[in-house]
């Protein structure tokens, strides 16, 4: 007999050294890392990895390890990973001295559930080198610490490193997390290749490396609410109007997930997505994700043209490159309505975009053979890629960057995606669509996820957000009835689209009174027993306050401090002393290492008097940080909003901007 899952978690490294695993081939596989350390730094990263473990057994996993290094570009320490099923169980069967850690175990094993994860054996959740930690003896440490932990003990994470369990206090997070904090003068992207390869840092993503992804389902919604505001503003589709009729193009469903094509079916559209991995589209649609799959061009394009002319509302994958299947579009005289991109284009040099000619293996193999070569070829690309583009979209095709760094990708690869005076041709959809049409006002992707892991508990969650939600909407002003009528209807309408992979979680965008009402209700569900277990609230970092980043979440900043950070670090320490259970902060995410500095959060409640108070002194913070930045750049839909939020509370008291006639500052340059 073996080995209790719970004696598992509560030992971490185990007594004895595990056999050797085998590469598990039933699931699918980071690429391979470039080779890129000299002698000397393999040895230290051969140091590095062996303080895992007892010095009787360095012989053995040393050249075990430097094998892994050199056939995989990291050491992964297979041997280490667990032989139970990884995923989310009921946070009543995890050992432990604390709910709060217990709660912090489940979503940690939520991101590294196969049907969640990318790469699940190599420890990546989500955009191709999101991880949750560097190897699997981080793992199996920080498990066996959040088991012991105690309400008066804080964990530290350091780049998937567990520091250890320090004495802190009942109300200080249970865990903080960093993940690639480096010096800015060494923040380039080979200086984060050679420090992971060496194991001292990571690329958290946003909500990987910080235990907060759900799945899928965390990008859908916002990909939803995107669409249906991208055609509002572009296509002038009445508010109260699906997209029937409407043709979106795109790509990606490895690393980012399925979400494009099920929001496409949701907004009432017809999508065609590319992908080059076959195994990634096939998985989106044995899961629901994707409503057709074809690799031959001509079918995908005549079943388009089908369901554009009857308004059927209906994904079409195609299993290829993105820039073979624009091309055809051109040769066909098809035009899309919409278009954007979700390749993994912040990792570009290490498979998180597969250039047009090679299909995904020949593609992984020229990657780990010639790194050299591969980058130059995936540049190449992007300028036919960005060719395309610019042909469907002088025929009537709106086009948006979709945060993935494409449009910084590809000016960087010398396409011709500039203006006459040096901008994109084309928006980020945070600066059009997302910016001033949610976050400005305060709404992004609020989440939560029910401990119990009981269907009933998630559906109760439902129940409670639609009613807080439609009082709301009755008693919003004109200016952001839209927003709440647009997630009144996902929220009744989410359980019928199968959006949940993984935990019983659930997200939709919401404002700062929207979060604090359902997290208060959901607080007073738990303590009256209608919820059976405690909740895990959270956030998407690609949220109103969590991340700055100039080509994407404050892409509409224009005051000249979109380079900056302070408004993620300020997000970051202010939830820690406002309640938090646990919190992160990041150097990248989203569109790439070094590019972006995000913040996030992890909030259990419980039912209790403690929880409450939690629920309103965080809340509001974690929305209005953002919102007060985004005033202080003159953003005329923020001064609205926080103006509002001052009127709500007394104690509120925001530095407001004074206006400037543009007039008034040319003249003085008139002369000059």
């Amino acid at each position: 007999m073996g080995v209790s899952f719970f004696n598992q978690i509560a030992t971490g490294i185990p007594y004895e050294i595990p056999d050797p695993k085998p590469l598990d081939t039933s699931v699918p596989h980071a690429p391979v890392r470039p080779q890129i350390l000299t002698v000397e730094e393999k040895k230290l990263a051969l140091h590095n990895a062996l303080r895992y473990f007892p010095e009787s057994w360095h012989e053995v996993l040393a050249s075990e390890f430097l094998q892994e290094l050199d056939e995989l570009g990291h050491i992964y320490m297979h041997r280490f990973r667990p032989d139970y099923e990884m995923y989310a169980r009921a946070i009543d069967e995890y050992p432990q001295n604390c709910v709060s850690a217990a709660s912090i175990m489940l979503m940690i094993q939520n991101n590294l559930d196969p049907a969640v994860a990318q790469f699940p054996h190599e420890l990546v959740t989500y955009g191709g080198n999101g991880s949750v930690f560097q190897n699997w003896a981080q793992y199996l440490i920080t498990m066996s610490l959040l088991s012991k932990m105690s309400e008066d003990q804080t964990l530290v994470i350091n780049s998937g490193h567990p520091l250890g369990l320090f004495p802190s206090s009942p109300d200080a997070p249970r865990v903080v997390i960093s993940n690639g904090m480096v010096i800015p003068n060494h923040s380039s992207q080979d200086d984060y290749e050679r420090m992971n390869a060496m194991g001292v840092t990571q690329f958290g993503q946003m909500t990987a490396g910080s235990y907060m992804y759900i799945g899928p389902q965390g990008i859908v919604h916002g990909t939803t609410i995107t669409l249906l505001n991208a055609a509002r503003k572009y296509l002038n589709v009445d508010t109260e109007s699906d997209l029937s009729g409407i043709l979106f193009i795109t790509s990606g469903l490895g690393g980012m997930s399925g979400a494009q094509a099920k929001a496409a079916v949701i907004a009432g559209a017809v999508c065609i997505i590319a992908e080059s991995d076959p195994y990634a589209a096939r998985k989106r649609y044995d899961q629901g994700w994707l409503s057709e799959l074809y690799d031959d061009i001509d079918i995908v394009i005549m079943r388009s043209k089908e369901a554009k002319e009857s308004g059927e509302a209906v994904s079409i994958g195609y299993v290829g490159n993105i820039v073979d299947l624009l091309e055809a579009l051109i040769l066909e005289g098809v035009t899309p309505d919409l278009g954007s991109d979700q390749t993994s284009l912040h990792n570009p040099w290490l498979g998180g975009y597969i250039p047009v000619g090679y299909a995904y293996e020949e593609a992984k193999i020229l990657l780990s053979e010639r790194p050299d070569i591969f980058k130059k070829t995936v540049k190449k690309s992007l300028k036919r890629h960005a060719d395309a583009i610019n042909t469907l979209s002088d025929r009537g095709m709106k086009f948006w960057d979709y945060g993935n760094a494409f449009l910084l990708e590809a000016s960087r690869s010398g396409a011709d995606i500039l203006d006459h005076e040096g901008n994109f041709r084309y928006p980020s959809y945070v600066e059009d669509i997302m910016g001033p049409m949610c976050f400005d006002y305060g709404f992004g992707p609020f989440r939560w996820v029910c401990t119990s892991g009981k269907q009933e508990d998630l559906d109760k969650t439902d129940e409670i957000a639609s009613k807080v939600l439609s009082d709301l909407h009755q008693r919003s002003p004109d200016r952001i009835k839209q927003q709440y009528s647009d997630n009144l209807r996902w929220i009744q309408e989410a359980s019928k689209y199968n959006l949940v992979v993984g935990s019983k979680a659930r997200i939709l965008y919401a404002d700062s009174m929207g979060r604090k009402s359902i997290a208060v209700a959901f607080n007073e569900a738990i303590k009256n027993g209608s919820i059976s277990a405690p909740i895990v609230l959270g956030r998407d970092h690609h949220d109103v306050s969590g991340t700055d980043s100039p080509y994407r979440e404050t892409s509409n900043i224009k005051d000249g401090s979109m380079f900056t950070a302070d408004m993620a670090v300020q997000n970051f320490a202010g939830d820690s002393f406002r309640g938090a259970t646990w919190v992160s902060l990041h150097n990248g995410g989203g569109v790439g290492w070094g590019e972006v500095i995000n913040g996030g959060f992890g909030l259990l409640i419980d039912g209790s008097e403690r929880s409450r108070r939690y629920i309103e002194s965080m809340m509001p913070w974690d929305v209005e940080n953002g919102v007060a930045r985004r005033s202080w750049a003159r953003n005329d839909e923020a001064m609205w909003t926080i103006r509002r939020a001052m009127e709500t509370n007394s104690k509120l008291d925001v530095t407001m901007p004074s206006i400037v006639e543009n007039d008034l500052i040319d003249k003085l340059f008139e002369s000059r």
